[in-house]
């Protein structure tokens, strides 16, 4: 389902944190502060997590001058159970707070509800995004990471780092949301937690089809469409469906994937990034400063999401997934 904002809110701007070894990315030089210590010097990697969201919060409100009181909603979430990471930073924030979970996807579903605080009226500025912490995720949903397991290469590895988007009403000199798709729960049947590309692919695939053909357009109506962490191989099975549906090998060049880009093509990284946190850094650093900049005048942004759980593969589920869209537009 498209949802048109008739008063365009607008991204006013973005805070992104990583940890060291997104220095690594090949869209680092876009964060606005990357760490030696992937706890930020706390005792936990969820301690880390909680401190890096809420200094990426703090980024996004320095840039346009605002202060925590005049914020109106915080809506983000996380990777780990309860999201308490997200809680907690929402907790020493003291902004209100909705949680949101849409797993890896949470980037884009928490703009979706903060455009549509906006438009009714009822937000001057709202704080949106999502993160992930690489230790605390992997030893959540796999391993371990003194376990030291190996991985296929249909793996992919979790981003540490954490982006929030400010977002208020509408400004010419700022990017603007013009419109966003709500996807469906899409499963077709993998229940591999080690090839969550593919997964997630067919869910990319039905929300990009679903905005183009309500929104009466093509792919080269944009001058970018990028998904959040389909990693490279989730990219190629992307690729191949819209192929078969009519789309043209050209307009292809348009289509690209924050995890299959994110750490360039140093092999150690598997298939590439994952995480709730690369969509969020991508997003909210890379993308903002090209559409400021007038590389970009249109873009759909796809975050995808796995919504599984350990008990659920655990007890032999598949695995469902989604897929959030946002159109965004510059002058």
């Amino acid at each position: 389902m498209v949802i048109v904002f008739q008063s365009k809110p607008s991204l006013l701007a973005g805070g992104v944190v990583a940890g060291p070894l997104e220095n690594r990315s090949i869209f680092s030089q876009y964060f606005d502060s990357v760490y030696d210590d992937e706890r930020w010097q706390m005792k936990t990697n969820e301690q880390g997590h909680r401190k890096m969201i809420e200094e990426a919060c703090e980024f996004a409100m320095k840039k346009m001058g605002v202060q925590k009181g005049d914020i109106n909603y915080l809506m983000g979430g996380d990777l780990v159970n309860q999201m308490t990471p997200t809680n907690f930073a929402a907790r020493d924030l003291e902004i209100p707070f909705i949680g949101l979970f849409s797993a890896c996807a949470t980037s884009v579903s928490s703009v979706i509800i903060a455009c549509l605080l906006t438009e009714l009226g009822a937000a001057n500025f709202s704080l949106a995004g999502a993160s992930s912490q690489h230790n605390a995720i992997e030893r959540q949903f796999r391993y371990p990471i003194n376990y030291g397991a190996q991985k296929p290469q249909t793996a992919q590895w979790t981003v540490t780092a954490a982006g929030y988007a400010l977002i208020g009403k509408h400004r010419e000199e700022y990017p603007s949301i013009e419109a966003a798709t709500i996807g469906k729960s899409v499963d077709y049947g993998m229940d591999d937690p080690f090839h969550m590309g593919a997964a997630m692919a067919p869910a990319a695939f039905q929300t990009i089809q679903s905005h183009l053909q309500q929104r009466n357009q093509k792919i080269y109506h944009y001058d970018l469409i990028l998904t959040g962490d389909l990693g490279q191989l989730g990219l190629k099975l992307l690729k191949g469906m819209l192929v078969e549906n009519g789309v043209k090998n050209e307009e292809l060049t348009l289509l690209r994937d924050a995890g299959a880009e994110f750490y360039g093509q140093d092999e150690a990284f598997q298939s590439g990034a994952s995480g709730a946190g690369c969509s969020a850094a991508v997003f909210f650093s890379y993308v903002i400063q090209q559409m400021r900049a007038g590389s970009y005048k249109r873009v759909l942004l796809v975050a995808t999401g796995a919504l599984l759980s350990p008990l659920s593969y655990q007890q032999g589920e598949t695995i469902p997934c989604t897929a959030h869209a946002i159109e965004i537009t510059m002058k």
